[in-house]
């Protein structure tokens, strides 16, 4: 059985050109989370939003978080839980405890919460991400106890880098289903 992807897209939505839209598109076992304002995210509304949407949740449940949306993901842990959700994939996280890589507006976001996360995880990273460096997405992982994946040079695993259905994430979206006891 393959678990429901509940799709998490940070600051500004997924466009259409993003890997989180076209895996909307080719998995019918996914859903989308909106938020009422992409590009001024408030924590407390985010939080109370991907809240909602899980709590509405009635299947195993994969959260696909990508840049913003990993630290709301790891707030939603640090406060709620829900047996439903078995795992999540967070892609390209932004190191929104850091002045250098996130703009002011999202330091609200801060800090990122480190506690283990219980259930499988997988944190994908790369070298030349400039909201996050390499290393602290490693730590991060380390901290979560995810298993890190470094995808080189592909920047933020956003719009800009052209991924389309980006099958290589699918296969690391494999291993981390098959982590899970269903």
């Amino acid at each position: 059985m393959t678990p429901h992807l509940l799709i998490i897209p940070g600051l500004g939505d997924s466009g259409e050109k993003h890997w989180q839209s076209f895996w909307l598109q080719k998995f019918s076992n996914s859903t989308k989370v909106i938020q009422d304002n992409w590009n001024e995210p408030q924590l407390n509304e985010w939080l109370d939003r991907l809240d909602k949407t899980i709590q509405k949740t009635e299947e195993p449940t994969i959260l696909v978080a990508h840049s913003l949306a990993v630290s709301l993901v790891m707030h939603w842990i640090s406060q709620n839980s829900n047996p439903n959700i078995v795992g999540a994939m967070l892609v390209a996280p932004a190191d929104v405890d850091s002045p250098e890589h996130t703009p002011d507006f999202l330091r609200h976001f801060s800090p990122i919460p480190t506690q283990p996360v219980p259930f499988p995880t997988l944190v994908v990273g790369t070298e030349n991400d400039t909201y996050m460096s390499l290393e602290r997405a490693a730590e991060l992982a380390n901290y979560w106890g995810s298993d890190f994946i470094n995808i080189g040079q592909k920047g933020q695993i956003n719009s800009d880098s052209n991924l389309e259905y980006w099958e290589e994430g699918q296969n690391y979206l494999q291993q981390l289903i098959s982590k899970i006891k269903l």
